[in-house]
């Protein structure tokens, strides 16, 4: 399961190969907000040059369905290397579909920045292709007028949106400061408690925070096993450990995090 998400700007091919050989779990080559207007087709041409001898497959943020430049983006999805696209500003089931219509195995992240795409965000992470949402908190700050601070209720809304819709934990927002690692661990362990599964980074610095929060703990894993050690020898009745009753969901809830462990070590 990924964890780290790592933009790179579209505009920088000589950066492609040093985010590729970063510890992220996946590498993000963005097409949109990095890159100006005047430079997004020139952009595009490099990053196709590039795909058939990258090192690994990566994402692609394709730029606003709404945009001039989308339907030569979205043909992206058939490039080599090509393991998904992200949809930004993603409000319309429609847009989904168009983004995944191009390649029919294609991973489609819709970005949730906006007000109506939050208010949608159940129906779009029920979309054909959707394989996690991503949380655009920058632009969703913008959109309401808000601060970081204040998006529990929609960070929440989408942790349980992507549940309902049985898709991926969804993917939590940037932190700016690219120095200030406890900036960024405060942000990722908030992201973790609130039942995000990961979390995108503006630069390889807070990669390797952002893959220690999200991995389970030593504390965690010992009392997994403990866990499922115990209900073994119970043949399946709900048991007592460290002096706590204990039953099937938290049962389910050990099996998960010792199976993100063997995730980890895969």
């Amino acid at each position: 399961m990924h964890r780290s998400y790592l933009f790179v700007p579209g505009n920088r091919p000589d950066r492609y190969e040093k985010a590729c050989q970063s510890r992220a779990h996946a590498v993000i080559v963005d097409l949109e907000d990095a890159v100006a207007a005047d430079a997004k087709d020139a952009a595009r041409s490099a990053l196709v040059d590039w795909l058939p001898r990258a090192p690994r497959a990566v994402l692609v943020r394709v730029n606003a369905a709404d945009s001039e430049w989308f339907d030569d983006d979205a043909r992206l999805a058939a490039a080599p290397n090509v393991a998904g696209l992200l949809l930004p500003k993603a409000e319309r089931v429609d847009d989904v579909r168009r983004t995944a219509a191009v390649r029919a195995d294609v991973a489609v992240y819709p970005l949730i920045e906006t007000a109506q795409g939050l208010w949608n965000a159940l129906a779009l992470a029920q979309a054909p292709g959707v394989q996690a949402l991503l949380f655009g908190s920058l632009d969703f700050q913008s959109d309401l007028g808000t601060s970081d601070e204040d998006l529990l209720f929609a960070r929440s809304q989408l942790v349980l949106v992507s549940r309902v819709a049985r898709i991926a934990a969804p993917i939590d927002g940037v932190t700016q400061s690219i120095d200030d690692g406890g900036a960024v661990r405060r942000d990722a362990e908030r992201g973790r408690r609130l039942g995000f599964g990961g979390k995108a980074c503006i630069h390889p610095n807070q990669v390797d925070i952002v893959n220690d929060c999200f991995a389970p703990t030593a504390e965690e894993i010992r009392w997994a096993e403990a866990i499922v050690a115990a209900f073994a020898k119970s043949a399946g009745d709900a048991v007592r450990v460290d002096g706590r009753m204990v039953d099937r969901p938290v049962l389910l809830k050990a099996q998960a995090i010792l199976s993100a462990r063997a995730s980890e070590a895969s």
